[in-house]
């Protein structure tokens, strides 16, 4: 992490040490935090006390911290985490039923793709996302489908790159990102093949809101070898149209119970 600028507030240095850790770091001991914040160590030893006693952070004897219980808690009542969430699992479950493969569920954040909620089994396709992980977008299929869906200044942003490559089906051109994403608008959902590994492809579909807003997206990724994605095609977007009945899209209204 870059050194702090002059004087920063005592915020900027709270925010400064929770953001240290990662997926890569979820352990540090002082010295360690002092060293990737920029705070001197008295400083950091203050605050992280005070992130110890309120519970965003844990302490073991060793003197090793962690990401405590309590930011999960408080993490929990985001509106795109906790609603979705639970209107999501039961098609989320319904659709890991029908294909026995990894079910994702995620929301777009800048550039990037936070996972909410992921339904996995051992025999599933190996995927390197984890629940409250993020991914660049333009190289998922959830991400397809939100970025084809959102604002056009996003979708521009989103173009105009850079775009990372993580194999050699990787989009990494504007004009063939803005291909696929007219794709999806065109076919309603997005089909990602070994963009991120090329052992894996994955199926995509958008859950709308009470406003008709595309607010997440499900999908399901499988084996890319000898898969043909249209077979996923109807029990994700099935899925993905569940979802957003749950959560009162008017475009998607729940079928009307037969008189007969």
């Amino acid at each position: 992490m870059d050194r702090w600028p002059a004087r920063p507030s005592v915020t900027e240095r709270v925010l400064g040490i929770l953001a240290a850790f990662s997926p890569e770091r979820v352990a540090m001991n002082l010295s360690e935090i002092s060293r990737r914040t920029g705070l001197p160590v008295a400083t950091a030893h203050r605050l992280a006390g005070e992130l110890t006693r309120w519970g965003a952070l844990e302490r073991d004897a060793h003197g090793v911290y962690r990401i405590g219980l309590r930011l999960w808690e408080v993490a929990a009542l985001a509106p795109r985490g906790l609603g979705l969430r639970e209107s999501a699992m039961p098609f989320m479950g319904d659709l890991y039923e029908a294909t026995r493969q990894n079910v994702q569920l995620a929301v777009l954040d800048g550039m990037d793709v936070v996972f909410l909620e992921r339904i996995f089994s051992r025999d599933a396709v190996n995927v390197l996302t984890r629940v409250g992980g993020r991914f660049p977008a333009h190289a998922t299929g959830v991400g397809l489908v939100l970025l084809a869906h959102a604002p056009h200044e996003v979708q521009e942003r989103a173009v105009a790159g850079p775009l990372r490559r993580f194999t050699d089906k990787t989009i990494t051109s504007g004009a063939e990102l803005r291909r696929a994403l007219a794709e999806v608008r065109r076919t309603g959902v997005a089909i990602s093949d070994g963009q991120v590994e090329l052992i894996a492809l994955s199926v995509a579909a958008p859950v709308r809101d009470r406003d008709d807003t595309v607010v997440a997206a499900l999908s399901v990724v499988v084996p890319a070898h000898g898969c043909n994605p249209q077979m996923y095609v109807p029990v994700v977007r099935a899925a993905a149209r569940g979802v957003s009945r749950a959560l009162g899209a008017p475009s998607l209204p729940w079928p009307r119970a037969s008189s007969g």
